[in-house]
């Protein structure tokens, strides 16, 4: 039988084998918590549209990003997902011949308004890439980079302190803050990139697949923190890993071929997905 002549029946088990595998239920007592309790909108993106010397990466993604929520975007290599994140703090204006297109409002501001200082918006909206990339200074330094940066001179111990405790590193680093932080494991010094940007005291934390090249353990620790982090800020992720996604977030958003097919709350587009496409990817049928 052809892929996509599957009955109905063995579909829809599949979905129920997806979602099981996917960890859903993790944590019922914080998803209850969750984004009910606020329908604030962080970011409105109306028809966005990113091309590279002409070329589009992007095409038409319309979604919300909800106030402290963790929002993943999950579809196969290629599909936009890391593209589409880089819009939401403005790093595309980084990449040469990259164009942006459509609407995408922060707190009902236009982001890319001809007012808008980009370096401003990095400071409110914070980013964690996929290879941890510690500065060459102590820990202590790593964490205080940014607030010296930001011009805060006072209380810079209790920042450094606060941040670590953010990511959960505290009790791991604190008897060797003016060490070199390239001594610390992989998931460490993520942890510490996390640390690092919540020092600034960001609105939103962008994370472009922060467990892709951890160990599983490390990666538990990460998603952990992930979760966590949302009683604090908005986090919005890129992961491959579907699992992870359904662990870890609120909404979930799949893309395909620089398409945004579905969004919708995490629960239910893994147990119950609209469209096709969505249920093929969940179920492992192509990506």
């Amino acid at each position: 039988m052809a892929q996509d002549e599957i009955r109905p029946e063995a579909a829809r088990q599949a979905r129920e084998e997806a979602a099981e595998r996917a960890s859903i239920a993790v944590r019922p007592e914080f998803r209850s918590q969750t984004s009910a309790t606020s329908k604030e909108k962080v970011f409105e993106m109306n028809g966005i549209e990113v091309l590279y010397s002409g070329v589009s990466a992007v095409k038409g993604i319309s979604m919300d990003v909800g106030h402290n929520e963790v929002t993943a975007l999950i579809g196969p290599s290629g599909c936009g997902k890391s593209t589409l994140l880089r819009c939401l703090n403005r790093m595309n204006d980084l990449i040469p011949n990259a164009e942006v297109q459509g609407e995408l409002l922060y707190h009902g501001e236009d982001l890319y308004g001809p007012n808008v200082d980009p370096v401003q918006v990095r400071k409110l909206i914070g980013m964690v890439f996929q290879k941890p990339n510690p500065f060459p200074k102590s820990i202590y330094d790593n964490i205080a980079f940014g607030p010296r940066i930001l011009g805060r001179k006072d209380g810079m111990d209790e920042t450094v302190e606060k941040a670590l405790r953010g990511a959960a590193l505290w009790e791991e680093v604190k008897d060797r803050l003016k060490s070199s932080p390239l001594a610390l494991s992989g998931g460490q010094q993520q942890r510490l990139c996390i640390a690092r940007t919540l020092a600034t005291e960001p609105e939103v934390m962008l994370l472009d697949e922060p467990t892709a090249s951890l160990d599983p353990a490390s990666s538990q620790k990460v998603e952990e923190l992930v979760y966590e982090l949302r009683r604090q800020i908005t986090v919005v992720i890129v992961t491959h890993n579907m699992q992870q996604a359904a662990r870890a977030s609120d909404r979930t958003a799949f893309m395909l071929s620089g398409e945004l097919v579905e969004v919708g709350a995490t629960r239910g587009l893994f147990t119950a997905p609209k469209d096709p496409r969505t249920e093929a990817y969940i179920t492992g049928r192509f990506g």
